[in-house]
Order: C-alpha cells, then sequence, then structure tokens
C-alpha cells in the first residue's frame, strides 16, 4: 500500500521511542491512555521530541468522560492548543459535541484558526455523535484533515461498514483513520472491507511494576484499574503492523 499511516498512541516516552523504531508514520500523544487519553504535559512533548524527530500529534482533552465542554473548559482546550502550536507540534486532535450529538462547529472553528498551519484530527468523539455523514461534511468544511474513527462501534473490525461508507464518500477531501482494536491481523482483516489506508494503534503490553513492596487494600483509582500495571508501546508490534501495509 503506498501513501498509509500507521499511528501509534503514546503517552510516556519508552513507548513513543518503541513506536519509531517500529515503524510508525506519527505520534499521537496523551496522557492517561488506560482511560482513553487526555492532554499530555508539555514536559512529556518536550522529552519526546528530544528522542526522536517523528511527526507529533497531540490529543487535546481536557478530562475522561463526554466531549461536551463547559465554557471554562473549552478556554483550556484553546489555549492548549495554542500552546503545542508554538511548542511545534504537527498537529492536534480535537473534538467538541453539541448536547444533542452534533458538532459544535463554533466552537471547533475557534480552534482551528488558533491550529493555524498545524494537521487536525477529529477524534473519537465522531464515534458519538448522532449523525456521521452530515459530521464528515461538517468536519471537511471545518478543515480537518482527519476523522479518527472505529466506525461508531467498540472496535473498528466490528464498524467496517460504516468505514467503507465514509471512505467511499469522503472521496479524498478527508482522510478516515480506523482506529480501536488495532493490530497486524486486524489490518489485514479491514482494509479489503473498508479501503481504508490510515491506522491507529497503541500496540500496548502490560508490564509488571518494578515494585517490590506493594501495599494491599490501598487503590489509587478505580479498583478495576491494578495500581501495579504499566501500559508500554511494544516496538515488535508496531513492526508487524507496518510490514502489513507495506504488503497491501
Amino acid at each position: 500500500m503506498e501513501g498509509y499511516i500507521l499511528e501509534a498512541c503514546v503517552d510516556s516516552v519508552e513507548s513513543a521511542v518503541a513506536a519509531a523504531k517500529g515503524g510508525a508514520t506519527r505520534l499521537e500523544l496523551c496522557a492517561n491512555l488506560i482511560i482513553g487519553g487526555t492532554t499530555p504535559s508539555p514536559c512529556l512533548f518536550k522529552e519526546i521530541r528530544k528522542h526522536t524527530d517523528i511527526k507529533i500529534h497531540v490529543l487535546i482533552r481536557p478530562r475522561f468522560g463526554d466531549f461536551c465542554y463547559t465554557d471554562e473548559e473549552f478556554l483550556i482546550i484553546k489555549e492548549e492548543v495554542k500552546m503545542f502550536r508554538e511548542l511545534g507540534a504537527d498537529g492536534a486532535v480535537v473534538g467538541i459535541l453539541r448536547p444533542d450529538g452534533t458538532l459544535n462547529k463554533e466552537q471547533l472553528e475557534e480552534l482551528m484558526e488558533e491550529a493555524g498551519d498545524m494537521s487536525m484530527t477529529l477524534h473519537r468523539a465522531f464515534d458519538v455523535c448522532v449523525d456521521p455523514y452530515e459530521a464528515m461534511e461538517e468536519a471537511i468544511e471545518l478543515g480537518f484533515d482527519t476523522i479518527l474513527t472505529s466506525g461508531q462501534k467498540n472496535v473498528c473490525s466490528q464498524g467496517t461498514e460504516l468505514l467503507r461508507e465514509l471512505v467511499e464518500k469522503s472521496a479524498g477531501r478527508i482522510r478516515i483513520q480506523a482506529g480501536s482494536g488495532v493490530d497486524a491481523a486486524v489490518i489485514r482483516e479491514i482494509y479489503p472491507l473498508t479501503n481504508a489506508t490510515a491506522y491507529h494503534m497503541s500496540g500496548k503490553v502490560t508490564l509488571d511494576s518494578s515494585m517490590d513492596y506493594r501495599k494491599e487494600g490501598v487503590n489509587m483509582g478505580p479498583p478495576s484499574i491494578g495500581k501495579y500495571e504499566i501500559w508500554r508501546t511494544e516496538e515488535a508490534k508496531i513492526c508487524r503492523a507496518r510490514q502489513v501495509l507495506e504488503e497491501l
């Protein structure tokens, strides 16, 4: 396949380096990947930039949960787009919805203006909007370069019908990037069904903490999240995905 994108979603320097070595074409940098990602710190961005020159798109999401934001949250989002533009990020990944499930075009237009010449991706807020076809046309009108989507399903392998329709209807006006549950096998499976040329994956493995002493009975978050587990991108998983893309 020519002109493909393999984006690795990372939340640490170690994962970023592994993704770059594995052959990712760009990074989506976030914090707190375990809860779907939030805005990373500028220090993390700057440290990763020291270790690799791979393109970095930064997720701008102030909190876990829905994508309908207060005025104060929107001001934070806008300032963070500006901050990462000034830091030299290649792109930003954003999404804002109205209470009725449509894109908040007015606020997104302000973010597009703040972004300047950065590449802009509409993130998976798209997957919980009321009308994906209308949202795609609005994203094109706003000037987005990419829509990250699972086809409005939990994983992209379940959303192939919508992904195919979006690729067809977009007709090259915007890139449809498949995400959620992506690995080498999934790319091989869904490419013939969707014709998507852009993929988003974490390539994560769960590592055991280096802590020898482990205090039991004290949770530092929801009990379902193991406090002695660390998510990291595995170079080999990214490498296998890239090999599939080059073979297709």
